[in-house]
């Protein structure tokens, strides 16, 4: 395999390990999209900003080895993926403990 596309595999993995979530946990946050793009649009903008500004500063970067060498403003494009893929993942996964956890609150007050 090469190893320019192993970060975009695990993140893609990482989508769809949670995809169940959407629909098994009814986590609808592929159903709000417009909510989605409100929680990540901030977050993206600033860390994407701070990961441009470190990279132009010299204090990290990015081996060309393990990334495709796409690079939209200086940060490459598995940045952009990651700043959209785990945030996202948080979300199901937060949405979905929710529903599980009314589950269990609904099922105890009916043994009140």
């Amino acid at each position: 395999m090469d190893d320019r596309y192993q970060y975009l595999l695990l993140m893609a993995g990482c989508l769809v390990i949670t995809l169940p979530l959407e629909f098994v946990l009814r986590a609808r946050v592929y159903r709000r999209p417009r909510r989605l793009l409100l929680s990540l649009l901030p977050m993206l903008v600033l860390f994407l900003a701070w990961d441009a500004f470190g990279i132009w500063r010299g204090h990290w970067r990015y081996s060309p080895e393990y990334t495709t060498g796409i690079r939209p403003a200086r940060v490459p494009l598995e940045e952009y993926v990651f700043f959209v893929v785990i945030p996202l993942c948080g979300l199901l996964t937060y949405e979905a403990v929710g529903t599980v956890l009314g589950w269990v609150h609904r099922w105890r007050g009916r043994d009140a």
